[in-house]
């Protein structure tokens, strides 16, 4: 008898838990959706990778389904996705004050407690002034000579080389000219290869969180531990031994912590140079992977872009002078040509906030402590704004100014977080571009194919072949085979 009550006790509560789950209480109407299944939501849909083009599988169903704002549940956390243009903007406006930024445990594992995502307020302002400082406009300036000199010795290496994987190619070029402006890391004279922990990391960036040996997960967590301890090491020999002009990011770091009542730490330090290596050299890689392989199925964008570079250096009076700030400014088409690079790469496919106070909007009430995830790609991809949204087309942007975020882009972020890094992603595409395409013609040895996953994409196997051009017969026609 006891026993067919305990067991009945066990099943009404198992039951009545799996309701509560599944129906999540609310002072008004949720919007739509599934919660999946207990403990796990639905986060294994939301991790699967795919080949999709378009606006991901998981959330082009939903869409579909449910319309626009949806509910789910990812690793243990009720979260509403937003595909619509207007609660996007109002998240982004209403940071600090009915929004904060937030992330699920896993990722704040992964990049650190004290990483810039996590940090608010003054904190998060003092930070971004700092980096403002290492990558703002006048600092570019002092740096195009230098981004215009690696991406000619790097294309001068490749011309060499019967083929080259363009993502990982990319990545060594970027992740070098960083490491070296942050924290003067040069490959070649390190004993340890500082970018092969990087490369460790972002190979589990994306994986299910199960932290045990030989997952993806674990293995991201142990590049991340090797990549902290190289950096760690490198900062404290900077303390022991410091320069008496600064010169890159340690620099800084050693002058600030020096400073009585100072608010930056040795660990948030750190934290924030592995976010800036990481984020620099992988979003900007698999930008210009992409933007090369438009150039390779667009013949047209190619030409046109290759005249802008060519009028360019027919302007100049000394024809071996490097790039000028005028010149890169005067880069009309080159820049439409990276706006619908990054409109299609869709690179950041998720920003997270978590909400402070119930919010009311178009209907649908949204609690306090759930976390909400605006959908760049949703809106890239948005056929009422975009027209043939995935097609490429680097002319829907002609006349089209940009300063910042809007509605209908994001590809950069949006609101006070919008990414301060973009002025120097542009920098390192646009004079790469500028280099390529006027010194060098290529053709595609394999096309690779592109794998994506709710947080990256991977441009995998795209391999080209690139020659010298003759300069004499102002050769820009393009050869592509797969």
């Amino acid at each position: 008898m006891w026993a067919f009550c305990i067991g009945a006790l066990l099943i009404i509560s198992i039951t009545n838990w799996v309701y509560s789950w599944r129906n999540p209480r609310c002072k008004g109407k949720l919007p739509p959706g599934s919660m999946g299944l207990p403990l796990l939501g639905e986060t294994l849909q939301f991790f699967s990778p795919n080949t999709s083009s378009g606006v991901p599988p998981f959330i082009k169903e939903r869409m579909d389904r449910y319309g626009p704002i949806f509910r789910t549940n990812l690793v243990g956390r009720p979260v509403v996705i937003s595909t619509d243009p207007d609660l996007n903007h109002f998240v982004f406006q209403q940071e600090g004050n009915l929004f904060q930024s937030w992330y699920p445990e896993t990722f704040t594992e992964i990049f650190g407690r004290q990483n810039v995502g996590s940090l608010h307020g003054f904190m998060y302002k003092y930070l971004k002034n700092m980096v403002l400082n290492l990558f703002g406009p006048e600092s570019l300036k002092k740096m195009l000579p230098e981004v215009e000199q690696a991406a000619t010795r790097r294309l001068h290496r490749w011309s060499c080389q019967d083929a080259v994987e363009l993502k990982d190619a990319t990545a060594s070029m970027i992740f070098d000219l960083t490491a070296k402006k942050l924290i003067s890391y040069e490959a070649d004279k390190s004993s340890e290869n500082l970018r092969e922990n990087f490369v460790a990391f972002i190979r589990g960036l994306i994986s299910f969180p199960l932290d045990i040996p030989g997952t993806a997960y674990h293995k991201c967590l142990q590049g991340r531990k090797r990549a902290m301890g190289m950096l760690k090491s490198m900062l404290q020999k900077r303390r022991a031994m410091p320069r008496k002009q600064q010169s890159d990011f340690f620099d800084y770091v050693v002058e600030e912590v020096k400073k009585e009542g100072t608010i930056l730490t040795e660990e948030i330090a750190l934290d924030l140079m592995f976010v800036l290596l990481f984020a620099s050299f992988e979003t900007t890689s698999l930008a210009l992977t992409l933007a090369i392989k438009f150039l390779s199925d667009h013949p047209l964008v190619l030409k046109q872009l290759t005249e802008e570079h060519e009028t360019i250096l027919n302007k100049r009076e000394n024809a071996d002078s490097g790039l000028t700030w005028k010149e890169y400014k005067s880069m009309t088409f080159t820049f439409q040509f990276i706006n619908e690079t990054v409109r299609l790469a869709n690179i950041v496919p998720g920003i997270f906030r978590k909400v402070l106070r119930d919010i009311q909007f178009k209907g649908y009430t949204i609690p306090a402590g759930w976390a909400i995830m605006v959908c760049p790609p949703a809106v890239h991809l948005n056929p009422a704004k975009y027209e043939d949204p995935l097609t490429f087309n680097p002319w829907r942007w002609e006349g089209v100014e940009l300063n910042g975020a809007s509605k209908h882009f994001m590809a950069f972020g949006g609101g006070i977080r919008f990414c301060v890094g973009t002025e120097f992603t542009k920098v390192q595409m646009a004079v790469f571009l500028h280099c390529l395409v006027t010194k060098y013609r290529w053709q595609t040895i394999k096309g690779g194919n592109i794998v994506r996953t709710p947080g990256l994409q991977f441009p995998n196997g795209f391999h080209i072949q690139l020659r010298k051009k003759d300069t004499r017969k102002q050769d820009t026609t393009l050869h592509n085979r797969s």
